[in-house]
């Protein structure tokens, strides 16, 4: 997996008009367009899956909104703002793939082609993973920001992998969730910060993660010696000697283990077996 990140003026315009106002003039703004616009500001809306099919290519068939918008000097200061968002993102991203991308790689052994991270204002706070009808398209739009850079990345990584996965084994969505936390959330994020956060997810989703852990380690390649060492580090504790030992697992990817986790799962989910440290 690569990132590049991208501004694009109509991701920005189109999720300036149609999401959450980030201020009073921008509010003002949307409203005289659509008192004035209606059918076109309508129209607009419709565009969303077409420009992430090709950002770089896409043409509206009627650009009246966008232009009024992108002539407003409120956008210029939103598409200031975000610019230096995509600047402090870039180096993150910088900072952390000669770690993260081998690390990904280990821990998913599926490829992921290059991403273009789509950037919007982070005051919008919003992620889009719009799946567009045709050919598959490596996109997501980012406007999130989290006070730790780490964290940032890893959410934006994690919001990757569900997009890639997610029609994936769909009648089991909570054990595909469950499975992907483990991945990016708690495991890809204790590795590149080297600590534990293996207690971080969904609450929902915390007893089916603890069930699984025990296989997520030999899914990791710990021998039965190693586990006490992830069980102490993670705060997470079981009988190893209550478990079948899966050496097979190390050797799977990711989809082929979730896979393993769905057909053996009336095994699995033993909750009241579990004991946290």
């Amino acid at each position: 997996m690569n990132l590049k990140f991208v501004v694009n003026d109509y991701v920005l315009v189109w999720n300036i008009l149609f999401q959450a106002s980030i201020s009073e003039r921008v509010q003002a703004l949307k409203q005289k367009i659509w008192l004035n616009y209606k059918k076109q500001y309508n129209d607009t809306f419709q565009d969303n899956a077409l420009i992430l099919r090709d950002p770089k290519n896409f043409i509206p068939d009627d650009d009246t909104i966008y232009n009024i918008v992108m002539e407003n000097d409120s956008y210029l200061r939103i598409k200031k703002n975000t610019e230096k968002f995509r600047v402090e993102l870039l180096k993150t991203w910088d900072e952390y793939k000669k770690v993260a991308i081998p690390c990904l790689k280990d821990i998913l052994r599926v490829d992921i082609k290059p991403y273009h991270v789509l950037i919007v204002d982070s005051k919008l706070d919003v992620v889009d993973k719009t799946l567009p009808k045709g050919r598959k398209v490596n996109t997501i739009v980012w406007g999130r920001h989290y006070d730790d850079a780490t964290k940032t990345l890893v959410e934006l990584i994690y919001e990757i992998v569900r997009k890639e996965m997610k029609n994936y084994q769909e009648d089991y969505k909570e054990i595909v969730q469950a499975v992907i936390e483990l991945a990016i959330l708690n495991e890809f994020h204790t590795r590149i910060s080297k600590t534990s956060h293996y207690l971080t997810g969904d609450p929902s989703l915390k007893y089916l993660k603890r069930q699984i852990y025990p296989y997520w380690l030999m899914y990791l390649g710990a021998t039965k010696e190693e586990m006490l060492n992830y069980m102490m580090r993670d705060k997470i504790a079981f009988d190893i000697d209550k478990y079948t030992f899966e050496k097979q697992l190390k050797k799977v990817n990711l989809c082929t283990f979730i896979d393993f986790c769905i057909k053996n799962q009336k095994y699995i989910v033993k909750i009241n077996e579990l004991e946290i440290i």
